[in-house]
């Protein structure tokens, strides 16, 4: 496995690949890696004949200063768990390397085609704006066969999607396939996420109750509608001492509007457990 932090070495180590006709499988992610990466990883290399991973906290889609330093970072840790999955090449660069001094400072703008007017995009302005910033470039750099998302966030796999299939960048990616992968969770149901590392021990026993009540949503669809099972969620996870809901929000999985049918519906739902917040979704 090799570690490489320049943008040239990445764009010349691929090309190298490409040139031998060989399939890349790429998995973008911020680092503090667990089991769902693992998950994503381990496709990738089955799938493909080289693997790509990218371990990088990208400072553009951060909207709050302090969730950004306080996003762990373990790269030492990550390459270890990264070199035992098989990966070939670990793409590690600085902010500095990324991006200009000036994209640094100006807000990339992107059509998301009305996908980010609500959930995350509603609660985190220009959140999504930073992740095709560096989804498009990492893309650019790569160039993969295939790329690799976890459905946990659903909503950011959505505006891949739109990206690579449907707007204006789209001709650059159209030979990429976008593969999404299901949500792995903790014994316990809890969704993995590198922001668990946050939690306390009593926190974590907490924040199941996020994943069960989801679960438990799937009974009450039957008999409910939608409204009443999305009113139900808020008041269940509320009542849990130490979770506050941000949102929940049930939509449609393609267009991410709110419905009022279950036909084609995604739950899904953003808590405070304490000060760390959390994400999951279930779909009906």
């Amino acid at each position: 496995m090799q570690i490489i932090t320049t943008k040239s070495e990445l764009t010349r180590q691929s090309a190298a690949c490409l040139r031998q006709g060989r399939t890349i499988g790429f998995v973008p992610t911020m680092g503090a890696l667990h089991e769902g990466h693992a998950s994503l990883i381990r496709r990738a290399c089955s799938e493909n004949e080289v693997c790509f991973v990218s371990v990088f906290v990208n400072p553009t889609q951060f909207n709050n200063a302090e969730d950004l330093q306080k996003y762990p970072r373990t790269l030492e840790k990550d390459a270890q768990l990264l070199e035992s999955l098989g990966v070939h090449f670990v793409f590690a660069p600085t902010p500095e390397e990324m991006y200009s001094a000036e994209e640094m400072a100006a807000p990339f703008i992107f059509d998301f085609n009305g996908l980010d007017d609500v959930m995350e995009g509603k609660m985190r302005p220009g959140h999504f704006n930073g992740v095709v910033q560096v989804v498009s470039r990492l893309f650019e750099l790569v160039r993969p066969t295939r790329a690799y998302f976890g459905e946990k966030d659903f909503q950011q796999l959505a505006i891949i999607r739109y990206m690579v299939e449907h707007s204006a960048m789209s001709h650059l990616f159209q030979d990429i396939q976008i593969i999404g992968c299901p949500i792995v969770r903790e014994k316990s149901g809890l969704a993995m996420s590198s922001r668990n590392e946050r939690l306390s021990k009593a926190e974590k026993q907490t924040a199941v109750a996020i994943s069960q009540t989801l679960i438990s949503s799937m009974d009450w669809a039957k008999t409910a509608p939608v409204a009443t099972v999305q009113q139900r969620v808020i008041d269940t996870i509320n009542a849990v001492d130490g979770l506050q809901v941000e949102y929940y929000d049930i939509v449609d999985k393609d267009t991410l509007q709110p419905t009022n049918t279950w036909q084609n519906a995604v739950g899904c739902v953003t808590v405070f457990c304490g000060p760390v917040r959390l994400i999951d979704n279930i779909q009906y």
